[in-house]
């Protein structure tokens, strides 16, 4: 290509450039190089090698760096005795050919190119940064067009994975910590990796359940440049997701005018404006982004609380997700207690569902808007998943805090439909974390609502004679009770309705939904944790205490009259069990009180022992000696 460039001047000229290069071949090599890379690399298909709209950007603004080199040749013509004129640019070839070198031999991509050309144009003598600023204003042209697409339009025009915005969730890691050695602490079991777990909630299990990003786009952070804030990177994120989903779910409705407010217009010639800047001016873009940032923000502000009533939407998820309707569930356990126990069929969610109805109907629940849209669900063995076509990016079952279904309770979630626009807020991973609190809280209440079935038998039969057995199984009953009417207690007044009076605080605070967003997923990440859905230790350890009552209930509803040998050794079993989880129960409280960790852990601990009975009965609840 040198040599061709060579032959393409006048015959003249190539006398001159052959004179001229004679002493300046060490920097003429450079332009060689530079040409070559310039003249080749635009054209470049094979998507192996360095490709993309940047490195065409790059390669133009080389070539407009190179053309008063071309001019200065063509004066030589002219003015063949002036030899200064190549000082001027044997600085600058040999900085470009370094740039150059690097974006080759590094494969360099993308915006990263933005990064490697600033860099270099922030020192040297003033001809090589002016210059090295001309090709990076050629870059940012590339840049500011794909931020025109995405910002005012929602799309990202990222054929070769170029922008620094990509589909898909952030696939950025944090560095996995050494494992420390697993010392068992001396407190029932309880070791040190348990006790750092209770130290911090979030968890591995945290991160599966509340990683699936909430959005369909998430920050390629390792393309963006230096010179830009991820604080800016993001708000970028919120506008252009923002009016994606505004624009693609919104086809067959009528709105009153554009996300944007019919401003696309004036947006779009301020993002031109910065672009003509001969230098990126990071306060002014600032301005550009939250200009548009905040008209996005407060429009989804009105069209979701104003409009679309958000405050009645989220009071209708505390009713039915959260058991605000107490009345309600109640019925509904007694109605489908039979029904749930076995395992369950094909026909066992159609059952459920009229159960449901019927449920609603008793407790004056009849809003003919309202219960369409909400839908009991049941996954047994065999059934086909016809939510796997439809858009679900909650995680799997296996993720669930219960086993695999062994009875229609193990299986029954709820669904709803949202309306749009609320669609953004309640994503489908949104409503399947609802709906793990959901499961959750209901097998609470189910235990709750069958110890005192058990209390109405026992009372039934005090006037008759009892004996040891008798005792015991009563003793543990109200042990059983304390201990879950107290859970109950902690879960819908400390966690569910402290949070949500918080959220609806804030909600009300504010007229960006931005801002409404993050509450949300802050109330939602609270409902998970202060319930210890993510806390491996307590979790279990109270779902050994459920299964436990579940069991006790079983046992008594089955054997109304004195227990045979074989029921009164199936009730010591249940004794020694209880003792044992309760007992393990209190001492992880109980070590997470003296280490002055964990909050929540010890507002349980508070409910369960406010009159130190647990703490006098040494820790143990339900044991003989009690």
């Amino acid at each position: 290509l040198f040599f061709f460039f060579f032959w393409a001047l006048s015959g003249g000229l190539r006398c001159i450039f052959t004179f001229w290069t004679a002493g300046s071949l060490h920097w003429g090599t450079d332009v060689d190089f530079i040409v070559w890379f310039q003249d080749h690399h635009p054209s470049q298909q094979n998507q192996s090698g360095l490709h993309g709209i940047y490195l065409r950007a790059f390669c133009t603004g080389l070539d407009s760096v190179l053309q008063p080199y071309r001019q200065a040749l063509l004066d030589l013509e002219q003015e063949v005795k002036e030899r200064d004129l190549e000082q001027e640019f044997q600085l600058l070839f040999p900085s470009v050919m370094v740039m150059v070198e690097q974006i080759k031999t590094q494969k360099i991509h993308g915006c990263q190119i933005l990064e490697t050309v600033h860099k270099h144009s922030c020192g040297g003598l003033p001809p090589v940064r002016s210059a090295l600023e001309k090709i990076l204003a050629v870059c940012h042209g590339v840049m500011y067009k794909q931020l025109s697409a995405w910002m005012l339009h929602g799309l990202l025009l990222d054929q070769h994975e170029e922008f620094f915005i990509k589909q898909g969730p952030s696939s950025g890691n944090v560095p996995s910590q050494p494992e420390e050695d697993d010392d068992d602490l001396g407190i029932g079991g309880l070791t040190g990796k348990q006790l750092r777990e209770l130290q911090d909630l979030r968890l591995i299990e945290e991160e599966n359940m509340l990683a699936p990003s909430l959005k369909q786009f998430s920050l390629r952070v390792e393309m963006l440049p230096s010179y830009i804030p991820v604080r800016v990177a993001e708000k970028i994120l919120f506008v252009g997701e923002s009016v994606q989903m505004f624009e693609n779910q919104n086809v067959n409705l009528t709105r009153k005018g554009s996300i944007l407010k019919n401003q696309e217009d004036t947006f779009a010639a301020e993002l031109h404006r910065l672009k003509q800047q001969p230098l990126f001016s990071l306060v002014d873009f600032e301005s550009v982004v939250d200009w548009i940032r905040s008209t996005v923000a407060e429009h989804l502000w009105k069209l979701m609380v104003e409009e679309s009533d958000l405050l009645g939407q989220l009071k209708i998820i505390k009713d039915f997700y959260l058991l605000g309707r107490g009345e309600l569930f109640q019925a509904f356990i007694d109605t489908a207690q039979q029904m749930l126990k076995t395992p369950p069929t094909a026909v066992t969610e159609h059952d459920v569902n009229v159960a449901f109805q019927q449920s609603a109907h008793k407790v004056l629940l009849d809003d003919d808007n309202l219960l369409p849209l909400l839908h009991l669900t049941i996954e047994y063995h065999g059934k086909e998943h016809k939510d796997t076509s439809q858009t679900r990016e909650g995680p799997s079952r296996e993720l669930s805090p219960r086993e695999a279904p062994a009875s229609g309770w193990a299986a029954l979630g709820l669904s709803y439909k949202v309306q749009w626009p609320l669609h953004i807020l309640f994503t489908p991973a949104v409503l399947e974390k609802y709906n793990v609190v959901f499961k959750y809280l209901l097998s609470v209440r189910r235990v709750q609502a069958e110890l005192q079935h058990c209390w109405a038998l026992q009372m039934q039969r005090k006037h008759l004679k009892s004996n040891r057995t008798d005792a015991i199984k009563w003793r543990l009953r109200d042990h059983m009770a304390f201990l879950v009417d107290n859970l109950q207690y902690y879960l819908q007044v400390d966690v569910l309705e402290s949070q949500f009076s918080q959220l609806l605080q804030q909600i009300n605070a504010t007229r960006d939904f931005e801002s409404i967003r993050l509450a949300h997923d802050h109330f939602l990440s609270n409902l998970l944790a202060q319930s210890f859905i993510l806390l491996k230790p307590v979790f279990h350890c109270l779902n050994e205490i459920l299964d436990l009552c579940h069991s006790f209930c079983s046992l008594v509803s089955q054997n109304l009259g004195p227990l045979d040998e074989r029921g009164a050794a199936q009730l010591s079993i249940l004794v020694k069990g209880f003792s044992r989880q309760s007992s393990l129960l209190f001492k992880i409280l109980s070590s997470v009180r003296n280490h002055q960790i964990n909050s929540d852990l010890a507002q349980l601990l508070l409910r369960l022992d406010y009159n130190k009975y647990y703490t006098q009965a040494g820790g143990t609840l339900g044991s003989f000696g009690v």
